[in-house]
């Protein structure tokens, strides 16, 4: 969902375009759904393969998180791995997240997150300039958990399932995995469809265009939902 597209590449991968959405070429402003900072615009970087997470998409995914937190967001510690306009990070420290950590690797958007937030006076959100792969390993290795991640990578450049599976030692025990991708994460069967993507339980999931969204949360050892 985001917002946010980060410019980075695998160390693997050669330099390539990022892919488009179509339905979201046109955007270059986002609002703030609710909370404190409710209509806020946020500026979105004109840039290929920049995807801010539309707002009808987030009002979606957020109902759907302000059900399953009970509205209790106020001790709730995000992650926003690939930030772009910071659509999704600063929308869920609108609604009370208590601490909000962002990823971006393309200055000029990493810049704006900057002017947002001191725009804002979001001193619960943490600004991270880097490539997200790296990052993750490093809050890996200092053992940091989070209540919710937010991860909206670049689409047709590996990095879902690279990322995906080490989001499991991210979140805490209940935690919960936002994921846009550019395809279902479900076949019609009901089985989770890519082998990198097993070991999770789909909690909510739709489509907006081309782009497909989904709640994920870690099954227990027995397999059925956290």
């Amino acid at each position: 969902m985001n917002h946010n597209k980060n410019r980075q590449n695998p160390a693997s991968q050669p330099t390539q375009p990022l892919a488009r959405s179509p339905h979201r070429q046109a955007s270059h402003q986002v609002r703030i759904i609710g909370g404190l900072w409710k209509r806020t615009p946020l500026t979105v970087i004109s840039a290929d393969g920049l995807r801010p997470t539309p707002d009808r998409v987030r009002e979606t995914v957020f109902n759907w998180l302000h059900h399953l937190l009970n509205g209790q967001w106020n001790n709730v510690s995000c992650l926003d791995m690939f930030a772009g306009s910071g659509a999704l990070g600063f929308e869920a420290a609108s609604r009370g997240a208590s601490q909000v950590t962002m990823f971006e690797a393309f200055a000029p958007a990493y810049k704006q997150l900057e002017q947002t937030k001191e725009k804002l006076r979001a001193e619960q959100v943490r600004l991270l300039r880097g490539d997200a792969l790296l990052l993750v390993k490093n809050l890996l290795t200092s053992q940091q958990k989070f209540d919710l991640i937010f991860l909206d990578p670049p689409f047709n450049l590996g990095f879902l399932e690279k990322i995906l599976p080490l989001c499991a030692d991210l979140l805490k025990p209940a935690g919960i995995l936002y994921v846009e991708s550019e395809q279902a994460l479900r076949l019609d069967s009901g089985t989770i469809a890519p082998a990198w993507a097993q070991g999770w339980h789909i909690l909510r999931e739709d489509k907006a265009g081309s782009v497909y969204f989904h709640l994920l949360q870690r099954n227990t050892e027995s397999g059925e939902p956290v």
